[in-house]
């Protein structure tokens, strides 16, 4: 299992490109570490728009599969009103 990446509590278009080099640095970590599995914690976000959804998603075009493993409300209901509700079911493992 990987050490999750902690997502900011503002995952919004402002801090979405800082955002966005952290996470692919934690993915190159995790790679040379050979982690089988991705995690990713909402656990923290209090704002989030669709260019931070966008950022998420992003990781499905990566070669390993990730998993959501906590979810704050405010993060929660923006997967909600997108359908990306699927995101939030910590037993599927998403590729």
């Amino acid at each position: 299992m990987s050490k999750p990446f902690e997502l900011p509590e503002e995952l919004t278009i402002y801090g979405v490109l800082e955002t966005r080099d952290a996470m692919l640095a934690w993915v190159t970590e995790q790679t040379a570490k050979s982690a089988k599995l991705l995690e990713v914690s909402a656990a923290r976000v209090r704002e989030v728009d669709g260019s931070g959804l966008q950022l998420v998603a992003a990781l499905a075009n990566m070669e390993q599969p990730w998993q959501l493993v906590a979810a704050s409300e405010p993060f929660r209901d923006a997967c909600n009103t997108l359908g990306l509700s699927s995101w939030l079911d910590n037993t599927h493992v998403h590729s």
